[in-house]
């Protein structure tokens, strides 16, 4: 149903959307879950994309988890959804807490191999690629990059 609305209004609600959920959270301080994806292809680059609404900068996939959701069923889900991958060998790395807009964040790490190509709805997200851990974009967002390095490594360990 939602494909039905033309891109430029579905990107506009999103912003919209963004805005509202901002606010929400500065007046009423909710604890919020969520999931932020490390997609590692084949060559162990990450896949990283820009969405629509809030800021430009590239950034991993996330999401929020629905209320009882496994984190690696969100991600999963969360992947498809904004590049129209799958996730395999999944593994969750790291859980943080964050406050943005106040509100208190449960992030929840997940890493695995990403696999298909990526493709962008141009409605959340306009632009998604694969990155070399080495050659990482220079406006990556920093809750994205913070910890990158890390969480690939402790991946990699469990996968050996």
């Amino acid at each position: 149903m939602l494909h039905l609305i033309p891109p430029p209004l579905h990107r506009a609600l999103y912003r919209f959307a963004f805005l509202l959920r901002a606010v929400y959270w500065r007046l009423l301080r909710p604890t919020v879950e969520g999931c932020r994806i490390v997609a590692l292809d084949g060559e162990g680059r990450v896949l990283l994309i820009r969405q629509s609404y809030g800021t430009s900068q590239w950034q991993a996939p996330s999401g929020g988890m629905a209320r009882g959701e496994d984190p690696l069923e969100t991600a999963s889900r969360e992947l498809f959804e904004e590049a129209g991958c799958t996730l395999e060998r999944a593994r969750e790395v790291a859980r943080l807490i964050e406050h943005p807009h106040g509100a208190h964040n449960i992030v929840h790490v997940v890493v695995g191999r990403c696999v298909g190509t990526p493709r962008p709805d141009h409605r959340e997200v306009c632009e998604a690629g694969f990155f070399a851990l080495a050659a990482l974009p220079a406006d990556l967002a920093p809750r994205s990059g913070k910890g990158l390095h890390g969480w690939v490594a402790a991946w990699q360990e469990q996968e050996a």
